[in-house]
């Protein structure tokens, strides 16, 4: 398999104009950490599409996968392509076991990330996130695209550089108001230094809370500029639409709409909070996108969140998008990168007509709502959650808070509860939360071993986890990612 390499002369502007129908249809979603991997990301592609890698916690992946040993050579044979050699050799004179690990043994923990990263966790970032886009690229000349939650803002300026380095074609972005990101990747992709401001909770005037990037600091040699990939803002609101257009500093390619249905964290219901008989956020009109004014921001959309259905992209088109993002159908296919048993499951689950997603307001210390499926031996589970001891050691979901004496602390209402609280934390918070950086890493098969146990798993799925049935092959209960692309496209024939 040919590694795809970084374009020789490239340009400062997103590479694909706003409304050219060179855009694909069909956008894989960027879920999870590592179920959105680059086999995923590549078998969309060669159907086509725009295959999404995930880009949260790549560095941790990156990592363990290497002190797995490395299968299959993948992620040394990403970092045979990456420009920067020394970076290179350091992270695997680190980080690579041959023949991996042993398996009671845990994987090296890496340093939480802080306003001022060590080296060591900024170079992880660049070149993790290189790797994964070059293998996605691998074998084909489709645009790949990588999705990053603006909340998880620490990584974000070298997370960028690295895909860009890569020449990832589209940057997907939401739980946030990513509205210094085109500036940042202006900037980036000509290697010049960059900053992002950091959310601190309590920050006064005066207050340093900008995080900053150079390039050159990393840089082993000259290079010629970097594409500028496309860059799409995941919206649930015509105002957050406005608002991006208004206020980023560089250009908006187009949006994805996200509706309540979608899987992983969804944005909070507006108005008064209320909550049905099981305990789940009610979502009303407020929470509905108005599309026709939409249309008139003249942007391409896609619509997400329960498009992931024969006849959804039909529907989608004629209701003005220019495709649709699906996530569900492809979290369950043979390439995804979800954890082989938890996946086959939940399709077991799916045939039966007994896969249930439930809504959780609290499970994530985020404050968003977090669609949670239930699955036995998962944090779904009250015993299991119960039983796990609260550990804070990956950390890309705390939130940065003004200590009383001016400096930045960090705190997650997932930690430890005595921790949480000496730093300020309000005792409400705490009830519910679980470790979603954990449990996420678990089910993509990473979980970090703890004494004699296993780091548990959550799988979030969104609501149309019953409707993966349709994609499956007759006589069996699996699919593939091309099974899912001809299905979605049979169904838009008549558009």
């Amino acid at each position: 398999m040919d590694i795809a390499q970084p374009p020789d002369t490239v340009d400062t502007v997103a590479d694909v104009e706003s409304g050219s129908p060179r855009h694909p249809v069909i956008i894989q979603g960027g879920m999870g950490v590592g179920i959105s991997d680059w086999r995923l990301a590549q078998a969309v592609c060669l159907c086509g599409q725009l295959g999404v890698v995930s880009g949260t916690a790549l560095d941790v992946i990156l990592v363990r996968r290497l002190q797995d040993g490395d299968p299959g050579g993948h992620m040394r044979r990403g970092l045979a392509a990456f420009p920067f050699r020394a970076m290179a050799t350091r992270i695997i004179d680190r980080y690579y076991i041959p023949g991996g690990k042993a398996p009671g043994r845990p994987y090296v923990a890496l340093p939480l990330h802080a306003k001022d990263d060590p080296r060591e966790l900024v170079e992880l970032c660049v070149a993790a996130n290189f790797v994964e886009v070059t293998l996605a690229r691998a074998g084909h000349t489709n645009p790949v695209g990588i999705n990053f939650l603006e909340k998880i803002q620490i990584p974000h300026l070298p997370s960028l550089y690295g895909a860009m380095l890569a020449g990832v074609g589209y940057v997907l972005m939401g739980a946030g108001i990513p509205a210094r990101i085109p500036g940042a990747m202006d900037r980036l992709a000509r290697h010049e230094p960059t900053t992002y401001p950091l959310n601190v909770i309590g920050a006064v005037e005066g207050d340093d809370t900008t995080i900053r990037f150079d390039p050159r600091e990393f840089m082993e040699g000259d290079l010629p500029p970097l594409r500028r990939p496309a860059f799409l803002p995941i919206i649930a609101s015509l105002v957050l639409a406005a608002t991006l257009l208004k206020k980023s500093n560089g250009s908006v390619e187009g949006f994805i709409v996200e509706g309540p249905t979608a899987g992983g964290h969804n944005a909070p219901p507006r108005g008064k909070l209320q909550l049905n008989e099981a305990g789940e956020p009610v979502y009303g009109e407020r929470d509905v996108v108005d599309l026709e004014k939409l249309r008139a921001l003249r942007l391409p959309f896609w619509l997400a969140g329960g498009y992931g259905g024969s006849g959804m992209l039909r529907d989608a088109l004629r209701a003005g998008a220019h495709g649709i993002q699906v996530g569900t159908a492809f979290a369950f296919c043979d390439e995804s990168g979800m954890q082989a048993d938890y996946k086959q499951a939940l399709r077991d689950q799916a045939v039966e007509g007994t896969a249930q997603v439930f809504t959780d307001r609290l499970a994530s210390p985020t404050n968003f709502p977090i669609k949670v499926a239930r699955l036995e031996g998962t944090v779904s589970e009250d015993a299991v959650y119960v039983a796990r001891t609260r550990v804070c050691d990956l950390g890309y979901l705390r939130e940065a808070y003004r200590t009383p004496d001016g400096e930045i602390g960090f705190r997650c209402a997932a930690e430890p509860v005595s921790a949480f609280l000496s730093k300020g934390g309000d005792p409400d918070d705490v009830r519910g939360r679980k470790c979603i950086c954990n449990a996420l890493v678990a089910t993509m098969g990473l979980p970090q071993v703890r004494g004699r146990t296993l780091e548990p798993a959550i799988v979030t799925s969104g609501n149309a986890i019953g409707g993966i049935t349709e994609f499956m092959r007759p006589g069996t209960t699996s699919y593939t990612a091309a099974d899912v692309v001809e299905r979605l496209l049979a169904g838009a024939q008549d558009a």
